[in-house]
């Protein structure tokens, strides 16, 4: 579940919760004046149970790398941003930025949420931010609900709400059965409305205890805004933005069902707060602003194309850099190699170690059948990239693999096998590595290479086909043959 975003509790996640809480109502008042209570009432408690198991999955974070809920976005260049915009904020909440993943997802709403120890960022959060103050803003106020505990602590309000709605829901069953079974409506009438009652009393019991846990992770955020010496400002107008949007659409909100503090409320708790800061004032670095712009600029041109990339800047900015690497890269995504290339090669003569300026030319001149080249301009990206992410390494494997030649075809499985070492999880990268291990006659590698991007996908039935396909050409207890076991041996839910 969200738990930066407002939801009520019959909106996203909690619509499904209120849907059948209301189908357990209607059952509740028609059974209650029906004869037989005795065995309606079994009925109906087993019905209610039920009904109830389901509140933790109404409430619960959504599940990490989810294939099919979740669209994930994979990038070296955002993700090297967004792990520098988290690296001091995550330091200052004494947790070890190695352990903590900021993950992109595919949306163009604004929000943020988090489960486990990763930190799920909208794309659409990203593009309407246009400082990186907000956007670390978010950050640390997530941050503040993973240093708190807050996951922890909300699967036991979990298990409280369900026992309170259990207990009064079977009490209301109870008293609806005797009202039944002694003829007397009233007491019927009764059952039916306690049974009704428990679960919006623990529903609502759950969302409060929740808006405390959003002021605390907002008082969080600002502390640690405060020891890094970034200003607030940000993260008070993204809270204002939430508000605009209420407001601009009309919406009249019960502020006791929903999952967070009202907008203008949050920021009347913390304008006075931020507003003290000695860093209230404080702009972010101009070279920072820039690769912001860049990633904004990047997301348009991949997601909305040519006409959002065209109305991001205005004025001195729209022939800004930024500007210029969005067109950029529109040129290229229209299929046009050539004009893309010149026009990445104006922005490298002001910032040549921008190694995803070299990506972005090895990009064009592997569509341009320049595989060599490709090849080289990656192998520049490497070199320059400080993160040594596995991204820029799969992709320089790729541009290796289109010279065709049989020397680069080997350093090719040197290369991707070294991108997926360091982000295993990377399943486009598999893809190619099987073609390489194809390429040089490798059948038992590249079926097990197959079978782990299966695998890194949630294929768990296709994994197992390729897993034992591979055994049949790989050595007896071989690693690769004890990994292809491995696969075999695996159950689902271990993934």
């Amino acid at each position: 579940m969200p738990d930066w975003f407002q939801i009520t509790s019959c909106g996203g996640a909690g619509g499904a919760l209120c849907t059948q809480s209301g189908l357990v109502y209607g059952n509740v008042m028609a059974i209650a004046v029906q004869q037989n209570r005795s065995r309606a009432a079994a009925r109906l408690a087993s019905r209610c149970l039920a009904a109830l198991v389901a509140l933790p999955l109404a409430f619960a974070p959504m599940p990490a790398y989810a294939q099919t809920a979740v669209p994930i976005v994979r990038d070296a260049e955002i993700e090297a941003l967004m792990r520098d915009y988290a690296r001091p904020i995550l330091k200052a909440a004494g947790l070890e930025s190695a352990n903590v993943e900021v993950v992109l997802v595919a949306d163009k709403s604004f929000n943020a949420f988090v489960t486990g120890r990763r930190i799920f960022f909208h794309t659409g959060a990203l593009m309407q931010a246009e400082t990186p103050n907000e956007v670390i803003g978010v950050l640390a106020h997530e941050t503040g609900h993973l240093a708190g505990g807050h996951q922890e602590r909300l699967h036991e309000q979990l298990r409280r709400a369900n026992a309170i709605a259990v207990a009064g829901m079977l009490l209301g069953i109870g008293v609806a059965a005797a009202g039944g079974a002694t003829g007397n409506n009233a007491l019927g009438a009764a059952g039916g409305g306690i049974a009704m009652g428990a679960p919006e009393v623990a529903i609502r019991g759950l969302l409060g205890y929740q808006r405390s846990e959003e002021t605390t992770a907002d008082r969080s955020a600002i502390d640690y805004l405060l020891k890094t010496g970034q200003s607030p400002r940000g993260m008070l107008k993204t809270f204002e933005r939430f508000a605009s949007a209420m407001s601009l659409a009309g919406v009249q909100v019960d502020p006791y069902t929903i999952s967070h503090p009202m907008p203008r409320e949050r920021i009347g708790a913390l304008e006075t707060i931020a507003k003290q800061s000695p860093y209230w004032d404080r702009k972010d670095p101009a070279e920072l602003q820039l690769r912001h712009d860049m990633m904004r600029v990047k997301l348009a041109a991949y997601t909305q194309g040519q006409g959002a990339v065209q109305r991001m800047f205005r004025g001195e900015a729209a022939r800004g850099p930024a500007a210029r690497y969005g067109d950029a890269i529109v040129t290229y995504l229209y299929g046009q190699p050539k004009a893309a290339l010149d026009k990445v090669d104006a922005l490298l003569k002001s910032q040549p170690k921008n190694p995803y300026l070299h990506e972005l030319r090895g990009d064009i001149l592997i569509k341009s059948r320049r595989g060599a080249d490709a090849a080289a301009a990656y192998a520049r990206a490497v070199s320059l990239d400080p993160a040594r992410t596995g991204l820029l390494r799969v992709g320089y494997g790729q541009a290796l693999l289109a010279s065709g030649k049989p020397d680069d075809v080997k350093k090719a499985v040197t290369e991707l096998s070294a991108g997926l070492h360091r982000d295993k999880e990377f399943v486009t990268g598999y893809r190619y590595l099987a073609q390489a291990y194809g390429m040089t006659g490798d059948v038992g590698m590249a079926e097990l290479t197959t079978a782990e991007g299966h695998y890194y996908s949630g294929q768990l039935r296709e994994a197992k086909i390729f897993a034992a396909r591979a055994q049949t050409k790989l050595r007896k207890g071989s690693p690769p043959w004890v990994r292809a076991q491995d696969i075999i041996n695996m159950r689902s839910k271990n993934r």
